[in-house]
C-alpha cells in the first residue's frame, strides 16, 4: 500500500501539537492540584497514557494517583478520591461515559478529550479540548501523545527537550532488522511501562504484529524465554542493570535510546506504520475497529447481539446492538455478518447414539450469541432431552421461558 495515510500525516505533526499542548498545560488548567487523591481512567491507548501521567504524578510527590481502564475503575466512598480525571479521544466511549454519569455530583471530574461536541462534555465538571490533535485515522497517535504532554506541562515538566528529540524520532531510520522481526517485546519502568503497553497495542493494531509488554524488571521473570534470533526486545527510558546482556545471550535483538521516551514512541508509530504497508495493510482502518465504538444504552443496560448487562470490554468486536461513528468521508469499520439461527449451524459434535433434540413449537428459535450462562436449579428434565447423555436434573436451566 503506498500513499500518504492520515495515521502518517497524524503522527508527523506531533512536535506541533506537543508545544500547543504544553502552552495549555502551563497555563491555567482545571486539572486536579498538588496534594489531591485522583483516580485516572481511559480505555485502550487512553488508559495507558492514563498509566504512565499516574505514575509520573504520583511520582512527583504531587499526590496519590491510580490508573484503570474505564470498565474496571474502583471509585467507592472509601477510596477518598478528590479527582477523577477521563481521557477520550472521541468524548464517546461507552466505559467512559458511563463512568462519568456514576460519579456525576460525588467527585468532581475532568476529561481530556480531542472532540469537545460530544456526550462527554456534558459528562464532566469540566473538561481540556484539544481539537487541534484530535485525528481521522482509527489508530490514535498524535492524541494520545498530546495528551500526556498536556498533563506533564501541567505537572511542571519543560517539554523543549522532548519536541526536539520527536523533531528527531520523525528523521532517525526505520532499520531493516525492525521491519523484519518476528516478534517484539516492548518494556518499560515506572511512567514508561505505559508507553511499552502503548507501543505494542500500536504495532499490534497498525500491522497486526506479535507483540508484548511488560515492565522491565518482571521481563526477566519469565518472558524472557521467548526472546530468539529474529524478535526485539524494545526498553523505553532506563535499562536494568544486566538486562541487556541477558538478551544478548538469546541472540534478540535490544534497542534503547536516549531521547525523550514518548518521543520514543513516535519511532515506534513509524515502525508499525511501515510495517502495515510492507504487509499491504491499510494502517487507517485496522481489522475489526471502528474510529469510536458505542453500546447503545437503554434503561441502564446495553444491548450487544441478544445480550443485555455488562459493557462490552474495550477494543472487543461488537454485536448488531452497537453503533460505530466514524469521521465523515472516512471509510467505517468492516460490518460483522448477522448470526446465523441455530438451524443452520453446524450440530455439535456428540456420541452416535445420541438423539438429536426436537424444539417444541412454543419456543423461539436460538441465536448464536443469545446463549449467556445463567444459574440452574433442581427441577425435572423429562421435557426436555433423554437418553444416556441427557443433562442431569440440577443442570436445567430454571430461567428458560416456556
Amino acid at each position: 500500500m503506498s500513499g500518504t495515510s492520515y495515521m502518517e500525516q497524524e503522527l508527523r505533526s506531533q512536535p506541533d501539537t506537543w508545544r500547543e499542548a504544553a502552552r495549555i498545560g502551563g497555563a491555567d488548567t482545571p486539572l486536579p492540584g498538588a496534594g489531591e487523591r485522583v483516580a485516572v481512567v481511559g480505555c485502550g491507548t487512553s488508559w495507558f497514557m492514563a498509566q504512565a501521567y499516574a505514575a509520573l504524578r504520583e511520582g512527583a510527590g504531587l499526590g496519590v494517583t491510580d490508573a484503570f481502564a474505564a470498565s474496571e475503575a474502583f471509585l467507592g466512598a472509601d477510596r477518598g478520591y478528590d479527582a477523577v480525571v477521563a481521557i477520550t479521544r472521541s468524548g464517546t466511549t461507552t466505559e467512559v461515559l458511563r463512568l462519568l454519569e456514576q460519579v456525576k455530583g460525588r467527585i468532581p471530574t475532568v476529561t481530556v478529550l480531542g472532540d469537545p461536541d460530544t456526550p462527554a462534555t456534558a459528562l464532566s465538571d469540566a473538561t481540556v479540548t484539544l481539537p487541534f490533535a484530535d485525528e481521522q485515522s482509527v489508530v490514535q497517535t498524535r492524541f494520545a501523545t498530546t495528551a500526556l504532554a498536556l498533563l506533564r506541562a501541567h505537572l511542571g515538566e519543560d517539554l523543549s527537550g522532548a519536541v526536539r528529540d520527536a523533531e528527531e524520532a520523525l528523521t532517525a531510520p526505520v532499520e531493516k532488522e525492525w521491519l523484519d522481526a518476528e516478534q517484539f517485546s516492548f518494556l518499560g519502568t515506572g511512567w514508561t511501562y505505559g508507553l511499552a503497553n502503548e507501543a505494542a497495542l500500536k504495532m499490534r493494531e497498525a500491522s497486526q504484529s506479535w507483540t508484548e509488554s511488560y515492565p522491565a524488571m518482571e521481563y526477566r521473570h519469565g518472558p524472557i524465554s521467548i526472546a530468539a534470533p529474529g524478535r526485539v526486545t524494545w526498553v523505553f527510558g532506563p535499562v536494568p542493570e544486566g538486562l541487556e546482556a541477558e538478551v544478548a545471550r538469546t541472540g534478540a535483538g535490544f534497542v534503547r535510546h536516549g531521547r525523550d521516551p514518548l518521543a520514543d514512541l513516535v519511532l515506534v508509530q513509524r515502525i508499525a506504520l511501515e510495517r502495515a504497508r510492507a504487509r499491504g495493510l491499510d494502517p487507517d482502518n485496522p481489522r475489526s475497529l471502528g474510529h469510536t465504538v458505542r453500546a447503545a444504552v437503554r434503561a441502564g443496560t446495553h444491548r450487544a447481539g441478544g445480550r443485555t448487562g455488562r459493557d462490552t470490554p474495550c477494543g472487543r468486536p461488537y454485536g448488531p446492538g452497537h453503533t460505530v461513528r466514524v469521521p465523515p468521508g472516512s471509510p467505517g469499520p468492516a460490518v460483522p455478518p448477522p448470526a446465523l439461527p441455530h438451524s443452520h449451524r453446524p450440530p455439535p459434535s456428540a456420541p452416535p447414539d445420541r438423539a438429536r433434540r426436537t424444539r417444541p413449537a412454543h419456543e423461539p428459535p436460538e441465536t448464536a450469541v443469545s446463549r449467556v450462562p445463567r444459574p440452574m436449579s433442581r427441577i425435572p428434565c423429562s421435557a426436555r432431552e433423554s437418553g444416556p447423555h441427557a443433562p442431569r436434573p440440577h443442570l436445567v436451566d430454571r430461567h428458560r421461558r416456556p
